[in-house]
């Protein structure tokens, strides 16, 4: 097990898995960065939640705070909200579009969410976001339902899990070791709630 390789340097709790969402939520109430390692690789360009760094997008300073301390890159890169797709056109102007899986769409953020989602919102008060169904990741719509339920903000920063020069991380080992290098905070490996020593 990959955990026991970092024994000496990480500490675990085996949570129960229908306990990962609220837990993860519950720790992002606040300024709280985590790894998010689930299932199966993921193919393509960007992170669409099994490979994923999320955040509260509430924090103004939370996208400062993942460029440097995490991904390692420069502090002008935004981050991207991800969100449960029947709430995307209550926060975002979609236009004509109903989805947006990939994190593909660049739309609007309306008005009445551009403060509540400053982290996730860039400069022109636009947003490429990520949308989520129970069909196609059943795991970060229960996390997103939980989060909303604790905050009343119906999105994540959803960013990929790794730094600056390095592929997304692929296995157990990666993670682990991806977490040590940045400052995130909690590292959840499947149902293995991790924090450093």
């Amino acid at each position: 097990m990959a955990l026991q390789s970092y024994a000496d340097q990480v500490a675990w709790r085996e949570l129960d898995p229908a306990e990962v969402p609220r837990e993860a939520a519950t720790l992002m109430q606040e300024r709280c960065v985590i790894g998010w390692f689930q299932g199966r690789m993921e193919y393509g360009p960007r992170a669409v939640g099994n490979r994923s760094i999320l955040a509260n997008p509430k924090f103004p300073d939370i996208k400062d705070i993942i460029n440097e301390r995490i991904k390692h890159r420069e502090q002008f890169r935004p981050f991207a909200p991800v969100v449960l797709e029947h709430l995307a056109p209550e926060v975002f102007e979609l236009g004509k579009k109903t989805s947006s899986p990939y994190m593909t769409f660049v739309v609007p953020v309306r008005p009445e969410y551009q403060e509540k989602i400053q982290g996730a919102c860039h400069v022109d008060a636009t947003s490429r976001i990520q949308t989520v169904t129970e069909q196609s990741n059943p795991l970060l719509a229960e996390l997103l339902r939980e989060f909303t339920e604790l905050t009343g903000i119906p999105c994540l920063i959803n960013t990929s899990f790794n730094v600056a020069g390095e592929p997304i991380v692929c296995s157990p080992a990666d993670a682990l070791s991806c977490f040590l290098k940045t400052e995130m905070d909690h590292l959840f490996l499947g149902n293995f709630l991790v924090s450093r020593i």
